[in-house]
């Protein structure tokens, strides 16, 4: 890697293609100015178009042109083979040969997985990928995963998501011991489905975890742990609902203080608070999933991404380059299994 993270992003993902792209780098610059570089994958005239009504001049972004793009109703597994020129397969390509040190989109999620996985491979001893997300809540944050990657899980891969999952709380969001914990119906050992059952025992024994048990959904928004581990049917189901919430939230405070006068005056007094409640909850401040276990660094983001969850992203993506995370979790996964064994 070189000193400063090369960061690929896919500028034909997400619902508001390259212009969506262009603005968020170049609120990303503004933040961040010196410590990373953009490339920008797809076609290139709209590209360009998208950087000159940006005004991003003199900004160190590279453009590389790819012929094809995938759609967000295309079927991910076939796309993924049929379209090695997309602009998602080119950037994965472009990673995998080295000239980039982390990728983005924020296309259809099953796509990227499905590219990630075919372009760049597994890390070794990991037996499945997975998306993880932070949720936001009183002690800073949790770590859920896996939010959509598996659908089906076994015990097995539960045990590995914790263990990535703990790595990305350690150098992420500065844990030093990262409490994990095991969704289910119940803090209970006897409540659970099966592979709740089965998943207990083994996290039990895991090396190098702490794990404090059986956990529910509400803790995912408590500071009860720091990282919780399910499958990936569960997991998106969650982070779904946690997004709708957050969006209900929002919708209601409007509603309520347009129609009442002494809440608006209110609102005027307890603005800068709001504000920082409403950046804490805001999942645009968030809004980049890394596919941990992968053999690179690719992050996925959702598809109404804006400006700002394209900005947000590329803080996250470069911050997990420079404590080179991945790096961490084939150490953290590579010593559970010498141990064990």
């Amino acid at each position: 890697m070189t000193s400063i993270p090369r960061i690929g992003i896919d500028a034909m993902g997400g619902d508001f293609g390259p212009s969506a792209i262009a603005d968020g780098a170049v609120l990303a610059f503004r933040e961040m100015p010196g410590r990373f570089e953009v490339t920008l994958v797809g076609d290139e005239p709209e590209i360009r178009r998208a950087l000159k009504r940006a005004h991003a001049d003199g900004l160190p972004i590279q453009v590389v042109h790819a012929t094809e793009r995938i759609e967000m109703a295309e079927k991910a597994a076939a796309a993924a083979r049929k379209k090695s020129q997309s602009s998602l397969g080119v950037l994965t390509q472009l990673h995998k040969e080295g000239k980039l040190d982390a990728i983005f989109s924020a296309g259809n999620t099953g796509a990227v997985v499905a590219t990630a996985l075919l372009g760049l491979g597994r890390l070794e001893s990991v037996s499945r990928p997975a998306l993880a997300a932070f949720m936001p809540n009183p002690g800073g944050g949790t770590v859920v995963l896996d939010v959509g990657a598996n659908a089906e899980c076994k015990a097995s891969y539960l045990v590995q998501f914790a263990h990535m999952g703990s790595v990305y709380a350690r150098y992420l969001l500065g844990r030093d011991n990262p409490r994990v914990g095991l969704l289910s119906i119940g803090e209970e050992d006897t409540k659970g489905n099966d592979l709740v059952f089965e998943s207990l025992p083994l996290l039990r024994r895991a090396n190098h975890l702490n794990f404090i048990g059986n956990v529910e959904g509400r803790d995912v928004f408590r500071d009860t742990c720091d990282v919780v581990v399910t499958d990936g049917f569960t997991g998106n189901v969650v982070l779904k609902t946690a997004e709708s919430v957050a969006g209900l939230l929002f919708q209601r405070i409007r509603s309520e203080v347009a129609g009442d006068p002494m809440a608006m005056l209110g609102t005027v007094l307890m603005k800068p608070a709001l504000r920082r409640v409403m950046r804490q909850i805001d999942w645009e401040e968030h809004a980049a999933a890394p596919l941990l276990g992968v053999n690179g660094v690719c992050f996925i983001g959702h598809g109404r991404s804006s400006s700002r969850a394209i900005r947000s992203a590329i803080r996250t993506v470069t911050t997990f380059v420079e404590k080179r995370v991945n790096e961490h979790i084939r150490e953290e996964i590579e010593a559970d299994r010498d141990t064990a064994a």
